[in-house]
C-alpha cells in the first residue's frame, strides 16, 4: 500500500473494519490490503453491491430489446397486479423511484426488510410470513407515486423476477451468463437462493475482492469485458451521467455527496471525478473513478449494518485516495503497476 502515498492508510483501513482492499488502475492491481485470516481468493458477501450487478444484467437485456424500460412492470410479471408495482415502469424500479410502504431498518423486527429476509430464508421464519420471495413481493403496498427516490431492496428482486420471466432462466443462471462470464473473473461467485431457488438479487452475491473490482472495470471499459460485452456504451454513459438529483434531495447520500443521485442500481456522486459506486451494508464498496481510471473495492465487517460515522470515514478515505491517484503521487502507483506486470 506504500505506493499510494496516503499517510495512515493502514490505520484507517483497520479503524473501519476492512477485510479486503484492492486498488486497480487500468485493470492492474497496483496495491492491496487483506486483514489477517482473509486471503485474496476468499469469497466475501458484498450485500447490496449485488443490486448494481443486477442493474448490469438488466442493461444487457435492455440493449438486446428483451426488456423495455418504459414498459410497466406488470407487463412482464402479471402476478404483481394489485401490488404497489401495478403501474410503475421498469425504469422506475431501476432508479428506486417508487413510493412503497417498505421500512429498510435492518434492526427493526417489524420492518418490511426483515419480513423480506425471513421470506428469503435469511432469518428465522415466523408464523404468517410469505412462503418465499415471490410471495413476499406480491404483498407490497404503498401509494405507488413515482419520481422521488426511495431506497427499497424489494425493487431489485422485482428486477430479478423480470429477468427470469424474459430469459426463461433462474436469476442465478442469467447473472452468470450476462455478467459473471464476461469480466475475466478468477473464481466462481455464489448467490443465496430462497426455498424456491430464486437468487437473492438485492444482496446475496459473494465473490473475491479482485473479481468484484473486475466487475467495476467493465464500467471503465465502456461495458466491455475480456469475455465479451456486458452492456452498451450508452448504458454505461447513462450510469456515469447520474440520475435525477432533485429526486434524491435531502438524503443521507447527498449529505456526503451534494450532487449525488441514483441511476440503474448505482449510486452516483456527481463530483468532479464522476465517481459512481455500489454500496452494501456492513461496509461494502465498489468505487469507480473514471478520471483516475481506477477501481477500488472495500469489503468490510462493520459491527452494525449502517453507521453514519463509518460511512463518513469510508467515503473520506475513498475520496482522499481519488485525490492521490489523480495527483502527482499517482506516478508512484503506476511504477508499482509496471513492476507487478
Amino acid at each position: 500500500m506504500d505506493a499510494l502515498k496516503l499517510p495512515g492508510l493502514k490505520q484507517r483501513l483497520e479503524q473501519t473494519h476492512t477485510g479486503a482492499f484492492p486498488v486497480l488502475h487500468r485493470n492492474q492491481v497496483i496495491a492491496e490490503y487483506y486483514r489477517a485470516g482473509f486471503a485474496p481468493d476468499d469469497l466475501h458477501l458484498v450485500m447490496s453491491i449485488s443490486k448494481s450487478m443486477c442493474g448490469l444484467v438488466m442493461g444487457a437485456l435492455t440493449d438486446t430489446g428483451g426488456v423495455d424500460p418504459d414498459a410497466q412492470v406488470v407487463e412482464y410479471v402479471p402476478e404483481l397486479a394489485g401490488s404497489v408495482y401495478d403501474g410503475p415502469t421498469v425504469q422506475h424500479v431501476l432508479d428506486m423511484a417508487i413510493a412503497i410502504d417498505y421500512n429498510e431498518d435492518y434492526l427493526d423486527p417489524a420492518s418490511e426488510v426483515q419480513t423480506h429476509d425471513r421470506s428469503a430464508g435469511w432469518r428465522t421464519r415466523r408464523h404468517g410470513d410469505p412462503n418465499d420471495t415471490y410471495a413476499f413481493l406480491t404483498t407490497l403496498t404503498g401509494s405507488g407515486d413515482v419520481g422521488k427516490f426511495q431506497y427499497c431492496s424489494a425493487n431489485t428482486d422485482v428486477l430479478a423476477w423480470i429477468i427470469e420471466r424474459v430469459t426463461g432462466m433462474r436469476y442465478s443462471e442469467a447473472l452468470a451468463k450476462y455478467l459473471w462470464s464476461k469480466p475475466g473473473a478468477g473464481r466462481d461467485a455464489t448467490i443465496t437462493v430462497d426455498s424456491t431457488g430464486f437468487g437473492i438479487a438485492n444482496g446475496g452475491v459473494s465473490c473475491t475482492a479482485r473479481d468484484l473490482a473486475r466487475v467495476g472495470h467493465v464500467i471503465l471499459d465502456r461495458g466491455q469485458g475480456p469475455g465479451g460485452r456486458v452492456v452498451s456504451e450508452e448504458w454505461v454513459r447513462s450510469i456515469l451521467a447520474g440520475g435525477d438529483r432533485e429526486a434524491m434531495a435531502d438524503s443521507p447520500f447527498t449529505a456526503l455527496h451534494p450532487r449525488g443521485s441514483y441511476s440503474r442500481q448505482w449510486w452516483c456522486t456527481g463530483n468532479e471525478h464522476g465517481i459512481v459506486t455500489g454500496v452494501g451494508i456492513h461496509g461494502q464498496y465498489l468505487w469507480i473513478d473514471p478520471s483516475a481510471e481506477t477501481v477500488i473495492v472495500k469489503l468490510s465487517s462493520w459491527p452494525e449494518p449502517g453507521s453514519d460515522q463509518l460511512h463518513q470515514l469510508d467515503n473520506k478515505l475513498l475520496l482522499d485516495l481519488g485525490s492521490v491517484l489523480n495527483g502527482p503521487s499517482a506516478a508512484s502507483a503506476l511504477k508499482l503497476k509496471e513492476n507487478v506486470a
